[in-house]
């Protein structure tokens, strides 16, 4: 305990204790009037920043939250809008491919009918040429038993009215 009484710093001086005080309200009058109050508007300024920064970090998570929702109903807009349009191209589809389908049917029947009309008009026409090959037949028949050449123009009347007057239509139900 000796050695610390006799340090100076740890003396106990009147004279200095006064100056000591007396600067240090003079510094301490100084820092006031010219130091507290710039440092505590920097503080109240960095305050102030702070303050915004949250607000508008704040204010941009709500605008984030909105256009999360915004970007989330115009995908489901958009995914609406896909549905739809692929609703419409299968029904133009379905459409094509019955109208496809109905004109494919027209022309098989179409052609249907020509290929009917076609064999009608052949049928037709091998019935004429058996006609004729029938009355020229029985015109040489009549001639060889009769013996002798008929009129032919009058012998031909005889016989076309003898034909019509025949049934062929066994005929037309074997074509």
């Amino acid at each position: 305990m000796l050695v610390a009484a006799s340090s100076p710093l740890t003396k106990i001086i009147p004279g200095l204790m006064i100056w000591t005080l007396a600067f240090f309200l003079i510094v301490f009058f100084v820092l006031k009037k010219f130091a507290f109050s710039r440092i505590q508007a920097l503080i109240d300024e960095r305050r102030e920043q702070i303050r915004r920064a949250i607000a508008e970090a704040d204010d941009s998570r709500d605008e984030a939250r909105k256009l999360l929702e915004e970007h989330r109903r115009l995908v489901g807009e958009a995914r609406g809008q896909a549905e739809e349009i692929l609703a419409e191209a299968r029904k133009t589809r379905d459409s094509m491919e019955q109208r496809m389908r109905d004109e494919t049917e027209q022309e098989r029947q179409r052609r249907l009918e020509e290929t009917k009309k076609e064999i009608d008009a052949a049928v037709k026409q091998g019935l004429e040429r058996i006609r004729a090959e029938v009355a020229e037949l029985t015109l040489e028949a009549t001639s060889r038993i009769v013996g002798e050449k008929l009129d032919s123009d009058r012998d031909r009347e005889l016989i076309a009215s003898a034909i019509d007057s025949l049934d062929f239509s066994r005929l037309e139900d074997l074509g």
